[in-house]
């Protein structure tokens, strides 16, 4: 299996003798366009300048070419027929068509560097090639002879082809060293974070990655840590809502059991009786509801709730809400004030959003003490519902603020416990105006009273 580190150097060094190739590709076709015929024109005023001194001084000619040659050029004069004579390094080919030479030796110039055939990877500079030259006409005792000559290239620039050769060589591996420790650098931190993933699929949560680092790698590294604090969160609240539920069950079902045996006593005088019955009957209510609701958040929280969206009269909805409640007003002479626009109207599920105002309608009247006052109100933003429904109650304390909405989260859990309540009411009320694309928060201080801000889509 190749591992990453492998591939990024592969792909690295793959993408280095691609880049070298295209770049020799690129620069040959830029000597075979530009420099090519610049070339050719710079060797033929040499050549033209070897010709003019030949045929003033026909006597030195043969020592004036050898001292070209050694100057760096190598040079071929002909007849056309057998007086050949080279001068400097030898060609290593001597592919010159007759025609060429009858061309130079008729007065024509010839020139083969200019049109020498372009090779897309083989720049023609250093071909060393007798087409490869310029040619000219000399006269030597009124005997026409023809020129060739090309710089040799090697004498030339041999010293410089060593150097750049050796630079290129040692780029190519310093490069190389460079790239092996850069890419375990890169790969580093990947390779932890892979680890640190096979943790957390064993279930180890408390996972602290420090790359140290700013760059996507730092990113993904940093999301890492709080994606693995967040599931360790979740895990967290999945026991304890299996902690919460186990116990939620275990007091009423010990209760019932309990209580069943007395009754089962014959002896048992019928006031007791009838007390004892009275207990098992709500403590099997509370089970009823406490299962309700149970299947209820379930269903919500996986969707398996589809939401029958309609639009409605929010004022409606509340009035309705507020008569399901009345005679708990009434029993604890709670005063209560509606202030709904009769223009507001919502777009959602009627049936769950009657859920949440019965929910905070309700928590309100029951933590409330007598004789005091509920008020709801609503008002228009620029696209939602706000909806308030505050009370002046005694207030809740700041540390519980955060964790009204957690499930079986009671501020009095003995008193809420008695009442029969299931601690789940505004988890409910949470998740179905999260699921209506809306929010709610509650405020709240010590003897100031408690607020529950709703705010919905208007569509």
């Amino acid at each position: 299996m190749k591992t990453l580190y492998s591939r990024v150097l592969l792909i690295t060094l793959a993408v280095i003798f691609a880049s070298s190739m295209l770049g020799f590709f690129a620069s040959n076709i830029y000597y075979h366009v530009k420099l090519k015929p610049y070339n050719d024109g710079k060797l033929v005023s040499i050549a033209e300048e070897m010709k003019r001194f030949i045929e003033a001084e026909p006597a030195g000619m043969d020592r004036y070419l050898r001292n070209a040659a050694a100057l760096g050029y190598e040079i071929y004069v002909t007849d056309g027929k057998a007086d050949n004579q080279f001068y400097g390094k030898s060609f290593r080919q001597q592919d010159l068509d007759e025609r060429d030479v009858a061309l130079v030796i008729g007065g024509g110039v010839y020139h083969g560097v200019a049109q020498f055939p372009n090779k897309p990877f083989v720049s023609g500079f250093f071909d060393n090639r007798l087409s490869n030259t310029v040619g000219v006409p000399v006269q030597l005792a009124a005997k026409p002879y023809a020129l060739f000559m090309r710089p040799d290239v090697l004498l030339q620039f041999g010293e410089l082809r060593s150097f750049f050769a050796l630079v290129g060589l040692l780029t190519v591996i310093i490069s190389m060293l460079l790239f092996v420790i850069s890419t375990r650098y890169i790969v580093k931190p990947i390779t932890r974070l892979t680890e640190a993933t096979r943790r957390l699929a064993q279930g180890n949560y408390n996972l602290r990655l420090t790359a140290g680092r700013r760059d996507e790698i730092g990113q993904l590294a940093g999301h890492f840590t709080t994606m693995s604090r967040e599931l360790e969160r979740v895990d967290l609240a999945r026991q304890q809502f299996v902690s919460n539920v186990s116990h939620e069950f275990q007091s009423p079902l010990a209760s019932i059991q309990g209580f069943a045996k007395i009754l089962a006593q014959s002896d048992l005088p019928q006031e007791e009786r009838e007390q004892y019955a009275a207990i098992v009957e709500a403590e099997s209510r509370h089970l009823s509801l406490l299962g309700k609701q149970l299947l209820l958040l379930s269903s919500l929280e996986q969707g398996g709730e589809a939401l029958n969206k309609k639009q409605f009269a929010l004022r409606g909805q509340i009035r309705q809400a507020a008569e399901m409640l009345q005679w708990q007003l009434e029993e604890k002479e709670l005063l209560l004030k509606l202030s709904v626009p009769e223009s507001i109207s919502i777009c959602g599920d009627d049936v769950l959003l009657m859920q949440v105002w019965i929910n905070l309608l309700g928590n309100a009247v029951n933590h409330i003490p007598p004789g005091r006052e509920i008020e709801i109100r609503a008002e228009m933003t620029s696209s939602c519902a706000r909806v308030v429904i505050a009370d002046t109650g005694d207030g809740i304390p700041a540390e519980h603020l955060p964790f009204l909405f957690d499930r079986f989260y009671r501020v009095d859990s003995a008193r809420e416990r008695a009442s029969g309540r299931t601690g789940l009411g505004l988890a409910i009320v949470k998740k179905i105006v999260l699921l209506h694309e809306g929010n709610v928060e509650a405020t709240s201080a010590p003897g100031a009273g408690t607020q529950f801000i709703v705010t919905l889509p208007v569509l």
